[in-house]
C-alpha cells in the first residue's frame, strides 16, 4: 500500500573536519566564494568549519575570496573538497540575504534559478518549494542538517522557526539525493544553516510598510571559551496585500554548541506559530478559509574527533494544524497533529583507496487527525487541547529505516563517488529496497570542470495524499511510493571575477503523485502516473568589485535561465492538475548590485517566468468557473541600504511594476509592497 573589493589571498587549507549532524553540509568558520554554483542570483558559496580558529567578520564586510582546492563542500556522506566534488551545490550566503529585497526565506529562494517557489500569500506565509520540475513534497528541507519535512503535507514544511537575520547560508542540492539524505530527497535538498558567531553580542531590528505590515526581531549571542549560545525571536503582522490574507507570525529559536578536544556537541530548539487568512488557498470556491500552524522542534548531535569519525544525532518535530473551510465556523474544520522522532549515525574514514562513509537512519512518523489516518475506536479517541468535547478521531504511524554506504575514489583530476541506500518502511512492507547513485567529475584544466551523475530517489505519499477527504478533494490509500532516476551532465568555467556554468538534467519519474481533475465537474483525486522532466540551465556572474576594485560603481551582475520540458507516459485525459503538471517551463533571473553614494548601495532583481498548466477562475466567488492558463509575468524588486559598522537602514520595494499574477491556483499575489527598516548591532 501506499509515500567583493575582495582581497586575493593564499590557499585556504585546513586539516580538521567537523562532521556534525549536518554532515555533508558541514562548514569552515571562514567564508569562501565559490563561483561555480547553480544559483543565478548567487553563484558563490561560503563554507564554515566549527574548529577553524578564525575571527568572525562584521556583517558589513565583503567575504574573502579563497582558493577552492582545499575547501569542503556538501553532496556526499564523506567530506570532499570543491576541487574533488562531483556535485555542484548552490549556496546563498549572508551578504546576499542582506542585499536582497525579500522578507522571508521563501522569498529569497525565488532568486535561485533552479528553484520553483509558489506562494499563497505575501511574506511567504504559505509556500510550496520545489527543484528542477519536482513538486513541493519531493525535496528534503533541513535546518542545520536536521530533517524538518512534514509527513502531513509539504504545504507546511517551509514553516521555519528562524528569520532572515538568523541565516548564515542556504545550501541547495539539485537532483535525487536519497543515497545521502534518505527518503523525500527525491528532487533534491535545501539546508538552512544558522549563524554561529564567536563573539558575544546582540542585534535588534524593526520594520514597517504597506498594508499595515510591521514587526521586529532580536538575537543575542553569548560565547565563553568553548561554549556558545544563540537565542533569537521575531514577530510580524500584516493586513495582507489581497482579500482575506491578513496574518500574524512569530518564532523563537535557540542553538548552542560545545567544542571539546575529543568531541563536539550541538543542540537546538525552535518554535514558530502563524495564523492567517487563507483566501481560496485549497479551493477557489471558498474565499474565506482560515488556518493556524504551529511547529516545535529540537535536536541534539555530537561528533567525535580522530581518524575514524562518528556523528550520532537525535531529533523531534511536532506540527499542529488547525484549518477552517469558512473562517470562524466549524464547517469543513480539520485538526491535525504530527510527531516525528528520529535518530541517525554517520561515520567516515580515510584509507589508501580513498574515503569510505557509512551510516543509518531511523525515523518514525505519526499523525493524530480529525480527517487523516485510520478511524479510531471510540475508547481510543484523543482529546484536542483547548477544544472541549473535540477529539482526534483518526490515527496513522509508520517507521522508516535506512542504511547508507559510500566510497569515494580521489585522483589528481578525477573523482568518482558511488553509494547506495537500503530502505525499508513499515507502511509499504518489510522488504528492503536499494537506491544507488554515482557521481563523477573531471578537471581537464584549472579553469574547467566537467561533471556527470546518476542517482535514484524515492518518496512516500504524505498522509494528505493517502487519506484527505472533503467536498473538493479525495485521497487514495492505494498510492504507490514515487521513484525516480536522475541524470545530470554539465560544465563549469571559472576565472577571477567571472564564472559560468551550464548543465542538462533528465529526471525519469515512476509512480509520480499529483492531485488531478478528470473533467470539469470532477473533484481532485490523488493519483500515480509516470512523468519525466528534461531540462537545461545556464548562468553567469561578473564580480566587478573583484575585477576592478572595491570602489567601482558596479559591484556584481548575474544572469541565469532554466528551461524544462515534461512528458507524461499515459493517454488518460486530465482536465486540471494541481501540482506536478504545473511546472515552470521558463525561468529567467537578472541581478545587479551597485553603489550610489558612500555607504548607500542598491540591489536590483528582475525575475521572469512562464508556468505551464491552468487554474480555475471563479468570477465573484461563484461555484462555477472556467479554466485559465497561467500567464507569463515579470517582477522587479529593489533594495536601497545604508550600511554602517553598528547599524543599517533600508528601504525596499517588491513588484515595483504592480504586476497582477498568479503563482498557484486562483490566488492573486500582492501588488507593489514597500517596506522600511533598521538594524542595530551591539558588542559585549
Amino acid at each position: 500500500m501506499f509515500k567583493q573589493q575582495v582581497k586575493r589571498s593564499s590557499t585556504l587549507t585546513f586539516k580538521h573536519y567537523t562532521h556534525k549532524r549536518y554532515g555533508a553540509f558541514a562548514s569552515l568558520k571562514r567564508e569562501v566564494r565559490i563561483g561555480v554554483l547553480a544559483v543565478a542570483v548567487l553563484s558563490t558559496a561560503q563554507v564554515n568549519h566549527a574548529v577553524a580558529q578564525n575571527e568572525s567578520r562584521r556583517e558589513t564586510q565583503a567575504p574573502d575570496s579563497r582558493h577552492l582546492d582545499e575547501v569542503v563542500v556538501p553532496g556526499t556522506l564523506a567530506p570532499l573538497t570543491a576541487l574533488q566534488s562531483a556535485r555542484i551545490v548552490s549556496v546563498i550566503f549572508r551578504e546576499d540575504v542582506q542585499r536582497a529585497s525579500v522578507q522571508s526565506i521563501n522569498d529569497l529562494l525565488k532568486l535561485a534559478v533552479g528553484v520553483d517557489v509558489r506562494q499563497r500569500g505575501g511574506f511567504g506565509i504559505q509556500t510550496d518549494i520545489s527543484i528542477d520540475g519536482s513538486t513541493f513534497d519531493q525535496i528534503t528541507l533541513l535546518l542545520n542538517g536536521v530533517n524538518i519535512n512534514n509527513p502531513q503535507t509539504g504545504h507546511n514544511a517551509a514553516d521555519f522557526p528562524v528569520s532572515l537575520n538568523d541565516i548564515e547560508r542556504i545550501e541547495i542540492l539539485e537532483g535525487a539525493a536519497s543515497r545521502v539524505y534518505g527518503a523525500s530527497a527525491f528532487g533534491g535538498a535545501i539546508n538552512i544553516v544558522t549563524r554561529n558567531d564567536d563573539r558575544s553580542g546582540a542585534e535588534i531590528g524593526a520594520q514597517g510598510g504597506s498594508y499595515g505590515t510591521w514587526g521586529g526581531n532580536a538575537r543575542i549571542n553569548l560565547s565563553k571559551g568553548t561554549l556558545r549560545n544563540r537565542l533569537s525571536a521575531g514577530y510580524t503582522q500584516s493586513d495582507g496585500g489581497t482579500e482575506n490574507s491578513d496574518f500574524r507570525r512569530h518564532q523563537v529559536f535557540y542553538q548552542a554548541d560545545f567544542d571539546h578536544k575529543d568531541f563536539n556537541v550541538n543542540w537546538q530548539a525552535g518554535y514558530c506559530n502563524k495564523q492567517y487568512g487563507a483566501n481560496t488557498f485549497y479551493s477557489a470556491a471558498y474565499p474565506d478559509q482560515y488556518e493556524k500552524n504551529s511547529r516545535f522542534m529540537g535536536s541534539v548531535s555530537a561528533e567525535t574527533k580522530g581518524r575514524l569519525r562518528f556523528a550520532p544525532g537525535i531529533y523531534w518535530n511536532r506540527a499542529i494544524d488547525h484549518y477552517q473551510l469558512t473562517r470562524h465556523s466549524d464547517k469543513g474544520e480539520n485538526f491535525h497533529r504530527t510527531d516525528v522522532y528520529g535518530a541517525n549515525l554517520r561515520s567516515y574514514f580515510n584509507w589508501a583507496a580513498g574515503k569510505t562513509a557509512f551510516g543509518a537512519d531511523l525515523r518514525n512518523e505519526g499523525i493524530l487527525s480529525t480527517n487523516l489516518g485510520r478511524p479510531l475506536e471510540e475508547h481510543l479517541l484523543v482529546g484536542i487541547p483547548g477544544r472541549d468535547g473535540r477529539h482526534y478521531t483518526h490515527k496513522d504511524n509508520r517507521t522508516n529505516i535506512s542504511y547508507f554506504l559510500e566510497h569515494n575514489v580521489l585522483l589528481n583530476r578525477f573523482t568518482l563517488s558511488a553509494g547506495v541506500m537500503a530502505n525499508m518502511n513499515t507502511a509499504v512492507d518489510h522488504r528492503y529496497r536499494f537506491y544507488p547513485g554515482v557521481d563523477a567529475a573531471y578537471t581537464p584544466h584549472r579553469n574547467w570542470k566537467l561533471f556527470a551523475s546518476w542517482n535514484k530517489g524515492f518518496r512516500l505519499p504524505t498522509f494528505t495524499d493517502l487519506y484527505y477527504k472533503s467536498v473538493t478533494l479525495q485521497g487514495n490509500v492505494g498510492l504507490q511510493p514515487e521513484e525516480t532516476q536522475s541524470f545530470s551532465v554539465g560544465t563549469r568555467f571559472r576565472l577571477p571575477g567571472f564564472t559560468a556554468t551550464a548543465k542538462g538534467f533528465y529526471h525519469k519519474g515512476h509512480h509520480m503523485i499529483d492531485w488531478v481533475m478528470y473533467h470539469a465537474e470532477d473533484i481532485y483525486h490523488s493519483a500515480n502516473f509516470d512523468l519525466d522532466n528534461l531540462g537545461a540551465q545556464v548562468q553567469t556572474e561578473l564580480d566587478f568589485s573583484r575585477l576592478f576594485g572595491r570602489d567601482i560603481y558596479l559591484q556584481r551582475f548575474s544572469a541565469g535561465y532554466t528551461y524544462i520540458h515534461q512528458k507524461r507516459h499515459d493517454n488518460i485525459p486530465i482536465y486540471k492538475s494541481n501540482y506536478a503538471l504545473e511546472y515552470l517551463r521558463h525561468k529567467f533571473v537578472l541581478n545587479l548590485d551597485h553603489k550610489i553614494w558612500k555607504q548607500l548601495n542598491a540591489a536590483w532583481s528582475l525575475r521572469w517566468q512562464d508556468r505551464m498548466g491552468a487554474y480555475i477562475l471563479y468570477e465573484n466567488h461563484q461555484n462555477t468557473g472556467h479554466l485559465t492558463n497561467y500567464s507569463p509575468y515579470a517582477t522587479l524588486d529593489v533594495k536601497l541600504q545604508w550600511t554602517a559598522p553598528q547599524y543599517s537602514l533600508y528601504i525596499e520595494g517588491t513588484n515595483l511594476t504592480n504586476r497582477t499574477y498568479h503563482d498557484l491556483g486562483n490566488i492573486p499575489q500582492p501588488g507593489i509592497w514597500l517596506m522600511a527598516g533598521a538594524r542595530w548591532n551591539l558588542s559585549f
